[in-house]
């Protein structure tokens, strides 16, 4: 179990005692991701997150990376379409210089004019990197037909245009807005006393003034009104299809039987086989695709629910999308099986306990949980999953794997013929 408080100032506190190891992780995640930026700031929130690595008066840069590897600890951040996270987990005794550094920076990043400019150099090679993978173009052609209005429309790292035009002071003025106290949560999990805990935790970050509250910028999406498509064309050998149904938000019910939907469809996900899955049997064993895979985000608002398959050579684009559809419309028609379900179920439940095996990754998920709103969402995931019907699953594919909620993406390397 764990504890939550609120300071004074606004700040979310969740701590949770495990005594297995000696250490402690703490995560501190901020209430804005991508899906808060503006037309001319995409991409601003992970800038942000890379400047705040970038020292502060107190802790000039590279100062933290010399004094967390010298204890034996790691450090890191992330920037998602609905958030940015810093983590960092050291020996128990290290925790202090923990909870100083992120006080400090909440409040005294620098954003340097040079290390911005320097920094804006890094991110645009790193946007430059990732367009060297058709599926980076792929991906954001597809999200960008799926959403015209919410800005869950661009990707993370933002466009290009943006990076180089976004200058140093719009940098620090997403910081000052967003970094406040009362617009983040603070979560530790590991080796401590949660009463002493609490003593450092108001004694590090208690005296910094809550901000006003961040008028969080986001556009509700329309209704989709029928399928979309689009084509990219890039240089390669390998064809790629995409599907993208609009999703629920994570904390609503039907997100949990869409999680099911694709345990059964494309496998458990991460390092668990996916070769009983029913689009491995139908496209990979039948060598129409060399791969085949899904995935639900857990979000703030409706996402979108998507699959993915690698073209085999010398199969097309039209038979692998005709096979993807007709295993969807099967389930559609007749529903899953008891087995099927008790079979992903169990699946769940696997990769469940090895999440926890860590403190960091119990610290990810109570603060993921903290973002959705839910606190308890990560804790209950397993109990709303097991509520989940055979029939619950048949209707959740009629309402949401059809063609009006989709967005279907074909990748065509120049070059391949009888694609059009």
């Amino acid at each position: 179990m764990f504890r939550q408080l609120t300071l004074q100032n606004g700040l979310n506190v969740i701590l949770k005692e495990v005594h297995s190891t000696p250490v402690i992780s703490s995560w501190l995640a901020y209430r804005v991701g991508s899906r808060n930026e503006r037309t001319g700031q995409t991409g601003i929130s992970h800038w942000v997150e890379h400047m705040m690595f970038k020292g502060t008066e107190r802790y000039p840069t590279g100062v933290l990376d010399r004094e967390i590897d010298r204890i034996g600890g790691q450090w890191n951040a992330f920037t998602s379409i609905d958030y940015t996270m810093y983590y960092e987990t050291v020996p128990a005794e290290h925790i202090d210089l923990i909870l100083d550094l992120e006080a400090d920076r909440m409040v005294n990043a620098l954003f340097d004019p040079d290390e911005t400019e320097s920094e804006r150099t890094v991110i645009i090679s790193e946007r430059q990197g990732s367009e060297n993978s058709p599926m980076f173009w792929l991906r954001e052609e597809v999200r960008a037909a799926a959403f015209r209005v919410h800005g869950y429309h661009h990707a993370i790292i933002g466009d290009m245009v943006d990076l180089y035009t976004i200058t140093r002071d719009e940098l620090y003025a997403h910081y000052r807005q967003h970094y406040v106290p009362n617009n983040a949560s603070l979560v530790l999990v590991g080796a401590f006393d949660t009463d002493v805990m609490i003593q450092k935790v108001e004694r590090y970050f208690g005296a910094i003034p809550a901000g006003d509250s961040p008028k969080l910028f986001n556009r509700a999406e329309p209704e989709q009104q029928g399928e979309r498509r689009v084509q990219v064309e890039r240089p390669g050998t390998t064809a790629f299809l995409m599907l993208a149904y609009r999703a629920p938000a994570a904390t609503q019910d039907d997100w949990f039987k869409l999680d099911l939907l694709d345990s059964i469809l494309t496998g458990p996900g991460g390092e668990l086989d996916n070769k009983t899955s029913r689009l491995y049997r139908a496209l990979v064993k039948t060598e129409i695709a060399a791969s085949v895979g899904g995935g639900l985000n857990q979000t703030i608002d409706p996402y979108l629910y998507g699959i993915v398959a690698t073209v085999r050579d010398g199969r097309t684009l039209q038979e692998t999308e005709a096979v993807l559809l007709e295993q969807i419309d099967r389930i559609i028609q007749d529903g899953v099986t008891e087995d099927e379900l008790r079979k992903v179920k169990k699946q769940a439940r696997a990769a469940f306990a090895y999440e926890h095996e860590s403190v960091t990754n119990q610290g990810y998920w109570l603060a993921q949980s903290a973002i959705l709103g839910d606190i308890y969402w990560h804790e209950n995931y397993l109990a709303r999953l097991d509520a989940v019907t055979v029939q619950d699953l048949q209707e959740a594919a009629a309402r949401y794997l059809i063609a009006r909620n989709r967005t279907v993406g074909w990748l065509i390397p120049t070059g391949l013929e009888n694609v059009s």
